[in-house]
């Protein structure tokens, strides 16, 4: 490793060591497939809460929204404020209904309501939903570790994937949750020492960072006016809410951690404690945002030395060469924002502390890898395997599957994470992917649990309609320019919004066009 002095490289070992000793002591309690998914009921709200909170924090948070915040504003914030009214959707319907069906899997009820066609649509979106997060979290980490370290991101992906597979196989969801405890503590930890040495670095303190981003306008959460064609704050706002509808109201990997608790009410209280926790902490990263902008604006051949970087990758060009020079006088904030966080640190956090922001980030990643991991395993083996192979599976046969399951997942994972190499937003390309596949979902289940009356061929009817408008709004930009018109003029954001919604809407009048 290049950069990171010997005791950096300690700390952060010492971590990745520690994380893998507790798959292996959780390993003992992992005999059954029920231990595996649900750890018995034997988890406490608070920790469930702090592990949800965790899963949500990702690396994508960790160094997505500074550079966004860096780039722009505080737009993606109202993201943020969407969670506490999702969470009492949540608190109220969705997860009594799990706690009552007893169901390990988030989408077994779908085929009991509309039949098995619409428990395997939902699998399918869940799993290449969580594929595309996995993905995006190794590119992430992989983006940071490499500006540290000087090893290529591929290397970093797997040596990363390697760890995180070894102690998710071995220690099941008990282990996931209480490594995520710790690791959430971590994050929120590294948020506040980067704020710190940040702000230690702006001769002016606070009050600099504050006239520079309201000189700058960088602390606005977007637009007011009810504009759906750019990315104004009720987008972002209705995005934030139909997505962490989604995430509390069908994603395995919250729904898995209900049943973790031992009743209801310690189940509902991990909820709120997550959105508790997440909605100021989530803050600290706007605000690491803004504060780096006013550093380096401060600073202005450390951003030269940025931009440089950021032209060289884009044309895959030295950075002497005269074509990288002219295209990084050209780059806006926007086209270089997920740099910033990596360059300081290599640059600026001082040795020993370096390793713990290392550790931090790191930390990020693996707790919602891990998580998606056995989620995809516990569904790839109660909705897949145990429905379509072997409906008798034997339950050491189904943990064998599970432990298959986590680790193809991670593989696969890798790729994706490869294969995003060069993207521009690391944040702008999880929303997006999400949009895509958990718009879907979240329509037709919502037409399960509250249109009583509608029939699988309402179900049927909404889902290809709502499916082939998130098509047309997700690669309607390919559409020749003389037949413009035929475009989606919303912003990407309203994909879940606009697909949830033709679902939902589209079933329910299947429904009344039936019974007239």
């Amino acid at each position: 490793m290049k950069n990171l002095p010997i005791l950096d490289i300690a700390i952060i070992l010492v971590y990745l060591v520690a994380m893998v000793l507790v798959g292996v002591y959780f390993s003992r309690r992992n005999k059954s497939a029920d231990e595996f998914t649900r750890a018995a009921g034997r988890i406490p709200g608070w920790a469930i809460g702090i592990s949800i909170y965790a899963t949500f924090l990702s690396s994508n948070t960790f160094l997505g929204v500074p550079g966004k915040a860096f780039g722009g504003n505080w737009n993606a914030f109202a993201f943020s404020l969407s969670m506490p009214l999702a969470a009492w959707l949540a608190t109220k319907y969705f997860v009594p209904f799990y706690r009552s069906t007893g169901e390990v899997s988030a989408y077994t009820n779908l085929e009991k309501r509309f039949g098995t066609w619409a428990r395997t649509y939902a699998v399918v979106c869940f799993l290449l939903t969580q594929l595309a997060r996995i993905g995006s979290i190794f590119f992430g980490i992989s983006l940071t570790l490499q500006a540290l370290t000087g090893y290529s991101m591929v290397m970093i992906m797997v040596v990363t994937g390697i760890c995180i597979v070894i102690y998710t196989v071995m220690g099941g969801i008990e282990a996931v949750i209480w490594t995520e405890v710790v690791q959430g503590i971590l994050k929120t930890l590294g948020a506040l020492i980067i704020i710190y040495l940040v702000v230690r670095e702006v001769p002016g303190g606070f009050k600099d960072i504050i006239d520079v981003g309201m000189a700058e306008n960088k602390f606005s959460l977007g637009t007011l006016d009810f504009d759906f064609v750019n990315s104004s704050f009720w987008v972002v706002l209705l995005y934030g809410f139909f997505i962490n509808l989604n995430n509390f109201g069908m994603d395995q990997n919250y729904v898995q951690r209900y049943h973790t608790a031992s009743n209801p009410k310690e189940a509902n209280k991990s909820v709120w404690l997550c959105v508790w926790i997440y909605v100021p902490v989530s803050l600290l990263f706007f605000v690491i945002g803004t504060c780096l902008y006013t550093y380096y604006l401060q600073n202005p051949a450390l951003l030269d030395t940025i931009k440089l970087q950021a032209a060289s990758e884009q044309l895959g060009l030295a950075v002497e060469n005269s074509k990288v020079a002219e295209l990084a006088a050209t780059l806006k904030p926007s086209d270089y924002g997920d740099k910033i966080m990596p360059h300081f640190m290599v640059y600026m956090i001082p040795t020993g502390l370096l390793g713990l922001i290392v550790s931090a980030i790191l930390s990020a990643a693996m707790s919602t890898i891990s998580s998606g991991m056995n989620a995809s395993a516990t569904v790839f083996t109660e909705d897949i395997y145990k429905r379509y192979f072997n409906r008798e599976s034997s339950d050491q046969n189904s943990l064998k599957v599970l432990y298959i399951a986590t680790v193809i997942v991670g593989v696969i994972g890798m790729i994706c994470g490869i294969a995003m190499i060069g993207i521009k937003s690391l944040l702008d390309v999880w929303w997006t992917l999400s949009g895509i596949f958990a718009g879907g979902m979240l329509g037709l289940f919502l037409l399960g649990l509250i249109s009583k009356k509608a029939t699988n061929s309402d179900a049927i009817i909404g889902t290809i309609v709502g499916i082939c408008v998130i098509l047309w709004m997700t690669f309607s930009y390919l559409i020749p320019e003389d037949m413009a018109y035929l475009r989606n003029p919303l912003h990407a954001n309203m994909i879940i919004v606009v697909g949830t919604l033709t679902i939902f809407l589209v079933g329910n009048i299947s429904r009344k066009l039936r019974t007239k």
